[in-house]
């Protein structure tokens, strides 16, 4: 059973109009063709506000800022009839806070702001009865308790690793854990985790953007400009580049094949990147890349490949790139970093524990490509959708309804 007719209401960990579309902002939007969906834009700080003020981040704050004030509702409209995005008032700067009762404090009157705009948006929209998913806002644990929905959902979409986040998250975590109707984990290891705490815990794995398949199938879409003039054939990664990665395997990867380019594109964080691989002639690292010009990316790579590291974080990782890679038929050269992922893949993705063994399957999947492979890449892709994952948790949450509410 599906839900249908149903009001939901998201409170996400990303904003609606930035660079990088989260699981949240995927899952949202399939739900609200048969319900309808509330997002909670990721509350801007005080900080945040005035950063945007200082470096002119014109469109992002404009939109914003009419919406700011405690007389507004805080309603945008958006492309979907049934998707509305909800902006809450600028709440404080408080991570900087040690743990304890002063900074649990505060957060109460962060909370308080965000809880205040949502009632105002119930009764001018005459909302009585509603389901609430936190998806992986640790940030504010206390939300549910006070706008009182009809079941709460916890979604944990990746293991807590950034300091920003553990400083507080990991208290705020276990409590969303705890006191969520249900929890729903993107990885098999973070279910096993959760399970612990919350025996109504779900996996429901990442998925893919079906329109990808469509975009990089366009014989118009031609290589990337940042791309143009590289030595092929070339070996891509798209996505964050930070901790996770295994930079010495990629730098040994990159040295036994000086016959070709590998490209490393999307944001950088931190210092993690060796300095030796800046000095590496046939290694790219181009920078973040809008969403709207993933496709062109991808299509623009020989190879597409995930070399992260193999560890306890990364065993709680279910990459969206993987069925982003596989929905542009590319070849895809992993790490073994996560075993979970093989349930999920066939014989559409070469798994390495290695330099030596990744190189090789480098070298394999460009000997052996193929139109068939590359259509049993975009099928395998098909049945790994954001449109099936929304109706798999669509029918996980109308399975705990209460019997009035089904």
């Amino acid at each position: 059973m599906i839900l249908k007719n149903k009001v939901i209401v998201f409170l996400g960990n990303t904003r609606f109009d930035g660079h990088i579309k989260a699981t949240s902002l995927f899952i949202a939007r399939n739900l609200a063709k048969e319900n309808k969906v509330f997002f909670i834009d990721y509350p801007f700080t005080l900080k945040d506000y005035y950063y945007y003020k200082k470096n002119s981040s014109a469109e992002q704050l404009k939109e914003r800022e009419k919406k700011f004030s405690i007389l507004s509702d805080g309603l945008i409209d958006t492309d979907l009839p049934n998707l509305k995005i909800i902006i809450t008032p600028p709440v404080l700067p408080i991570n900087f806070i040690s743990e304890g009762l002063f900074f649990r404090s505060m957060l109460k009157v962060n909370e308080n702001l965000i809880t205040m705009r949502l009632k105002k948006v119930f009764k001018q929209e005459g909302i009585d009865e509603f389901i609430y998913i936190n998806s992986f806002n640790f940030h504010y644990p206390n939300i549910a308790a006070k706008i009182k929905p009809t079941l709460t959902v916890y979604h944990c979409v990746d293991p807590m690793i950034v300091p920003y986040d553990m400083k507080h998250g990991i208290l705020s975590e276990n409590k969303l854990v705890k006191e969520s109707d249900l929890v729903i984990c993107t990885s098999k290891a973070l279910y096993e985790e959760k399970k612990e705490l919350n025996q109504n815990t779900y996996f429901v794995p990442n998925a893919t953007d079906s329109s990808l398949t469509q975009q990089t199938a366009n014989p118009d879409l031609t290589i990337h400009i940042k791309l143009k003039g590289l030595k092929k054939p070339i070996i891509g990664y798209l996505g964050t580049i930070e901790r996770r990665i295994n930079y010495d395997l990629v730098i040994a990867v990159v040295k036994l094949n000086p016959d070709k380019s590998f490209v490393l594109a999307g944001p950088v964080e931190g210092n993690y990147i060796p300095e030796i691989m800046y000095q590496l002639p046939n290694i790219h690292i181009i920078g973040p890349v809008p969403y709207d010009e993933v496709a062109q990316i991808i299509k623009s790579f020989d190879v597409a490949i995930i070399p992260f590291k193999k560890d306890d974080v990364s065993n709680t990782i279910f990459p969206i790139k993987l069925f982003e890679y596989l929905s542009a038929g590319k070849p895809v050269v992993v790490t073994d970093f996560n075993d979970d992922l093989r349930d999920f893949t066939g014989n559409c993705v070469e798994y390495c524990s290695d330099a030596v063994s990744f190189s090789n399957a480098i070298d394999q999947v460009l000997k052996n490509e193929s139109e068939a492979k590359i259509l049993e890449r975009k099928e395998l892709a098909k049945q790994n959708t954001w449109e099936k994952r929304s109706d798999q948790i669509s029918e996980i949450i109308a399975s705990h309804l209460p019997s009035s509410h089904q």
